[in-house]
């Protein structure tokens, strides 16, 4: 049996569905994984640690590992090389081995267009807004341009950070349909839809990244915070009756990606999906 040492590096990511489900579809294919948290925040340190920790995994023979907030964009400068749309992006969230190199993927954007198109595939993109300009956040982006988005427009609590954010989608597709916009009222006035790529929501920032009258039931939320998988902001779009997507369709769609990529072999896709409904429902009622 063949056997891969994995993990995922990021901040406060002790409730991750990725070791269960990465493993459990390992099973599957006839290999093991064993797949290894290493929070940040838990060992009380913060992204300034990031060199050392992918020094070890060289040393420690990791065949590839996951990264997360707040290191998606840091683990750049620290790898051989990226492929493509990850370099596109100008973040990583996939690290494989490619003998004694490191080579930096991206599955954000291909997983978040997978669980949208299953979500929501007759949604109006002709006018989006993207909050966030981080490394999901990037991913985002690139993933509903496209997809065909009409207009993108993209608010970051740093401006400078969204403007440079739209600078370079409109370098890479050729057009201006990206934007920045500094105000998230003004932004979300004429919306379609809004793209939720903030860490805000999740267990360890909790709240909601705009106000829940800025939401209009004729727009649709997608949001990929997926711990928890119902965020206040989900629950305040369902509640006006927005069309919605949650956290959970991002997270199995660059499950699934990345599985290929660290192993070689296809995911089931169904199968995934299934049983990360299930461990969250396991999880609701453990902590309910």
């Amino acid at each position: 049996m063949k056997k891969l040492l994995l993990g995922l590096i990021g901040a406060g990511i002790q409730r991750s569905l990725a070791p269960a489900l990465q493993e459990e579809e390992a099973r599957h294919h006839g290999l093991r994984i064993h797949y290894q948290l290493i929070d940040l925040d838990a060992a009380g340190v913060g992204v300034e640690a990031l060199p050392g920790l992918v020094t070890a995994a060289r040393i420690m023979g990791f065949d590839g590992f996951n990264v997360t907030y707040p290191c998606k964009q840091s683990v750049i400068p620290l790898l051989d090389s990226l492929s493509e749309e990850a370099r596109a992006i100008g973040a990583v969230n996939t690290v494989v081995r490619e003998g004694d190199r490191l080579v930096g993927h991206n599955t954000d954007g291909s997983g978040w267009s997978w669980g949208f198109r299953r979500a929501l595939p007759k949604a109006d993109l002709s006018r989006v807004v993207l909050l966030g300009a981080g490394g999901a956040g990037s991913a985002c982006a690139d993933a509903v341009l496209r997809l065909g988005a009409g207009e993108l427009i993209i608010v970051d609590l740093e401006p400078a950070r969204a403007a440079a954010l739209a600078g370079r989608l409109n370098d890479h597709f050729a057009s201006g349909r990206a934007s920045a916009g500094v105000d998230a009222a003004a932004a979300l006035q004429d919306a379609t839809g809004v793209i939720q790529a903030t860490p805000v929501g999740m267990a360890k920032l909790p709240g909601m990244p705009i106000p829940e009258s800025l939401l209009r039931r004729d727009m649709w939320l997608s949001e990929i915070v997926y711990v928890p998988l119902e965020t206040p902001l989900l629950k305040a779009a369902r509640r006006i009756g927005c069309a919605t997507v949650d956290g959970g369709h991002m997270n199995v769609g660059q499950g699934v990606r990345a599985f290929k990529l660290f192993t070689g072999f296809e995911a089931d896709e169904a199968r995934m999906d299934a049983h990360f409904r299930q461990l969250v429902a396991r999880t609701s009622k453990e902590t309910a």
